[in-house]
């Protein structure tokens, strides 16, 4: 059911393109990066991904809110993206786990939106374009205007936004994954193996999955010392995903090299492969719109899973030394989406294993992690 068009709202990009639409969630001005995302499921996940921390989201899927919102399904304490975009917006959700509707989610964290333009339209001038600066505002409404606004922008390129969705404090998390696909994922082995997670935006169903394979979970800052993080006498270091622009992460870049010298096994996911990718000697490259959608193929060698992504930038393949092996080629552009190091115990992953939303294809990632560390630990 669409909510009354009474408030209007204003959609600019950087270009000068202008969308004309319709107020919901919260009024205001909004000002980032805006993309889209090609998932049929899971808006609140979406939005409440630390990742998206900058962006302005657009939604491919003609109506949101159907199913309402609940706090099972955030992957952080609130919404992280800066605006929402979508063709239409449903404020009577039919869902027996909703708790209040995505209009009311969003005005209760001070997120606009806007609705009622045509987001195929959208979409495709970004594909061609490329993901690109814009702005929405209840207040702006001269395009001009708010396109001067949005001019003032930072781009993406060069941003750390780490340091704004990264934890102030050192934790535990022992919560499992409550799903009955992941029932026989909880180990059966006496001795606890202890994983210390870097959190450079990391989302709760990483730590989830974790914990359901049996670690017992420490999450860090971003800016915890490699010291820091080999005091926890850790038998495993993740690497977690993030938003912004990974060579900016210079200080968990710095880090990352360090504890390489340990030889501890090691796991990224999304920016944490990025960063472990720039530790080993790569760099990084802006990708012209990104890769934000749940059925992206990812493989290599005819072995193929279909996954979920939230990206920006790729790992430039040319960068990567003779050390490193590529494991897995997301199939649409074949961009790097995967790695290990031949002889030390590091891989990563470009895509999302802990889904959430999206397929579950590469859980089984968790559970290589753990087998490394066991077998690492035997020969310790």
């Amino acid at each position: 059911m669409p909510i009354s068009r009474s408030t209007p709202a204003l959609l600019v990009l950087a270009d000068g393109s202008t969308y004309h639409g319709f107020s919901f969630g919260a009024p205001g001005t909004a000002i980032g990066e805006v993309v889209f995302n090609t998932g049929m499921t899971g808006y609140q996940e979406v939005l409440t991904d630390p990742s998206y921390c900058g962006q302005i989201m657009t939604f491919t899927y003609p109506e949101l809110g159907n199913t309402g919102v609940n706090p099972d399904d955030e992957e952080s304490e609130r919404p992280q993206i800066r605006a929402v975009i979508a063709r239409n917006i449903c404020t009577r959700p039919s869902n027996w786990r909703s708790t209040q509707s995505l209009p009311d989610y969003l005005k209760q964290h001070q997120i606009p939106g806007i609705y009622g333009i045509d987001t195929r339209t959208l979409t495709r001038k970004l594909r061609s374009l490329g993901a690109m600066n814009g702005g929405i505002s209840t207040e702006i409404l001269d395009p001009e205007d708010l396109l001067r606004q949005v001019a003032m922008a930072p781009s993406m390129t060069g941003q750390n936004l780490v340091t704004a969705v990264t934890t102030s404090t050192t934790y535990e998390w022992n919560q499992q994954t409550d799903a009955t696909w992941a029932f026989n994922t909880t180990t059966s082995e006496p001795e606890e193996l202890t994983v210390v997670a870097i959190d450079f935006g990391v989302k709760r169903n990483i730590l989830k999955r974790l914990a359901s394979y049996g670690c017992r979970v420490v999450v860090v800052p971003a800016h915890a010392s490699a010291d820091e993080i080999l005091n926890h006498q850790p038998d495993g270091i993740f690497l977690s995903n993030g938003p912004g622009d990974p060579a900016a992460v210079t200080e968990g870049i710095t880090t990352v090299t360090e504890l390489l010298g340990a030889h501890k096994p090691m796991f990224g996911i999304c920016m944490g492969h990025q960063i472990l990718g720039q530790a080993l000697g790569a760099q990084t490259f802006k990708l012209k719109f990104g890769h934000r959608g749940l059925n992206h193929p990812c493989g290599l060698k005819r072995q193929v899973e279909i996954t979920s992504q939230n990206h920006g930038f790729a790992l430039t393949a040319d960068s990567l030394d003779e050390t490193v092996e590529v494991t897995h080629l997301n199939l649409n552009d074949q961009t790097v989406a995967g790695l290990r190091h031949k002889t030390l115990p590091y891989f990563s992953v470009q895509y999302h294993p802990e889904a959430s939303p999206g397929p579950h294809d590469a859980d089984y990632l968790f559970g290589r992690f753990v087998d490394l560390m066991r077998n690492h630990k035997v020969r310790e």
